[in-house]
């Protein structure tokens, strides 16, 4: 196995009254439906911005380098947990570990990667 991590932290205020093609660029239809469900969006954008941040850190570390943040969706497993799906995986065969938190003011994320090496 091989392993990559990636880490990021951001300004919320990054994300606050942005325009709708804004979020368009960035985020995904599910991604824009939670976040935008909560009292306070800005906050849950910076910390899936931050996520997707991560994670191309980290597959950049793999050599993956053609996975963009339209490709990479944070969303909440049953139990409320963040989990990365990467929408074009394409047999990538890649396990993400994902860790999202936010305060008043910044959002972080930190993920790890794991590979199944390929002999």
């Amino acid at each position: 196995m091989i392993f990559a991590i990636g880490c990021d932290i951001e300004d919320i205020s990054r994300f606050e009254n942005k325009s709708q093609k804004f979020y368009d660029g960035i985020f995904t239809v599910l991604e824009q439906e939670y976040c935008f469900s909560k009292p306070n969006p800005a906050q849950h954008f910076a910390a899936r911005y931050c996520g997707k941040e991560s994670v191309t850190k980290a597959l950049f570390e793999l050599g993956i380098r053609d996975v963009y943040y339209k490709d990479i969706e944070v969303l909440r497993n049953d139990l409320g947990f963040p989990v990365v799906n990467i929408i074009k995986d394409s047999g990538l065969g890649l396990d993400i570990k994902i860790s999202l938190s936010h305060c008043k003011d910044k959002a972080m994320a930190n993920v790890m990667v794991i590979k199944k090496a390929s002999f």
